[in-house]
């Protein structure tokens, strides 16, 4: 079982949160410790660990696939983990979430339709739509102080002003840590059903989910214009690097359509790296899983005591799901370039800037807490440190932005 402590990052590695071209390019500063990309520090489950040495000890590395035992092992997983029963008939296998939204938004929409999306949103969406060639609409999220919510009046009307041909619904919702009630996508499908708007769902994050709230798919409602983007192993186990996507539909004439499209291109199979770990991801790493969520339950609990206390001046937007958290800055009275300088100077927090997920208020970043809660630890005593001089007149805040670089990855 994983302590979940961080691995020290050594010099073969290449991960790209800790490139220095990329956090100089972003921060200005290669001396901040990165919170912005959404991937984890901990080590996997040991049974995929122990997958992979195998099938790489044999060192031979012929064709091999097994796509149903994929599919078998995805909607056991979603039964049992979310009472949700899938055909597994019904999926289709892409190289990524990413790439899989890219093929449905050009094979559902044409040039110039209009995709609405809920800002903010993940800025990975505005970009795939846009070199579509599609129109990006905004439908703004309410925030109410304590948690986001959909505004369905602006929804509607934004759809009927754009003629929107699609809508992409992030569940739970990144950046926000939102984890949607069935009533909400009840009224979004609702809306999407009067307007004929294809609603394609991202729920890369479903297992990511905190005591208290509830993770309801898309593919539990009832709506043929609709294709859930299950997802992937990548958020819920740490594959980020070897983790292929998966779509889902249960409309028979979409998931042929779909089925035959990325099967023309070649693109409906993984390799055997990330088939058989994924299939030992679903199958055997349900105890791995339930002790990285009580170790994220402990860093939230943690992270919300001490900013109270000691930094009261900082809203966190406690999430719901995701292991992004969603910080307002409003309350240090800063400007751009002076809360720049004091997050990613002093305090050396490597924060994704909510410009990045197309908010206008500077004060809004993100971060990434899928790490030790000693590195948290450590960030936050310097943030409040900072605060605390800046508050005495011992710290002078007044250099120029750092962060320009509205481009990620991840």
């Amino acid at each position: 079982m994983s302590t979940f402590s961080s691995k020290p990052v050594t010099a073969e590695n290449r991960f790209i949160k800790h490139k220095p071209e990329m956090l100089q390019s972003i921060y200005g500063s290669t001396e901040v410790f990165p919170y912005w990309v959404a991937d984890m520090d901990f080590q996997v489950a040991a049974p995929i660990t122990e997958t992979l040495n195998g099938l790489t000890a044999r060192g031979v590395y012929a064709y091999e696939f097994n796509e149903s035992g994929v599919f078998t092992a995805i909607a056991n997983w979603y039964q049992q983990r979310h009472q949700l029963k899938l055909s597994t008939d019904k999926f289709v296998q892409a190289p990524g979430v990413l790439s899989a939204l890219a093929i449905l938004l050009r094979q559902f929409t044409q040039e110039g339709d209009a995709v609405l999306i809920h800002t903010p949103a993940y800025h990975q969406f505005a970009n795939l739509i846009t070199k579509a060639q599609r129109k990006v609409v905004r439908s703004e999220l309410h925030n109410d102080g304590e948690q986001y919510l959909i505004d369905f009046t602006d929804v509607e009307q934004q759809i009927k002003q754009n003629r929107v041909k699609a809508m992409i619904v992030c569940n739970p919702h990144n950046p926000t840590g939102r984890v949607w009630r069935a009533a909400e996508l009840t009224e979004l499908i609702a809306i999407a059903k009067r307007h004929n708007v294809m609603i394609i769902s991202d729920e890369i994050h479903a297992d990511i989910i905190y005591s208290g709230h509830k993770f309801t798919s898309m593919a539990s409602f009832d709506y043929d214009n609709m294709i859930t983007l299950l997802g992937s192993p990548a958020k819920t186990f740490g594959m980020h690097s070897i983790a292929n996507g998966y779509i889902y539909t249960a409309n028979e004439t979409l998931h042929a359509a779909i089925k035959a499209n990325i099967g023309a291109m070649y693109l409906d199979h993984g390799n055997a790296l990330s088939t058989f770990a994924t299939i030992t991801a679903y199958e055997k790493g349900g105890e791995w899983l339930d002790g990285l969520l009580d170790y994220l339950q402990q860093t939230l609990d943690w992270m919300s005591d001490y900013i109270e206390t000691h930094l009261p001046q900082v809203k966190m937007f406690r999430p719901q799901g995701t292991y992004q958290v969603w910080f307002d800055f409003s309350g240090l009275s800063l400007e751009e370039a002076q809360l720049n300088q004091l997050l990613f100077e002093h305090a050396k927090m490597g924060l994704t800037p909510g410009s990045w997920f197309g908010m206008q208020d500077y004060n809004f970043l993100r971060m990434n807490i899928a790490t030790s809660q000693d590195n948290i630890g450590k960030s936050l005593a310097l943030l409040a440190e900072a605060v605390k001089q800046l508050a005495a007149g011992t710290l002078c805040l007044s250099a120029p932005s750092a962060c320009a670089n509205p481009h990620s990855c991840c």
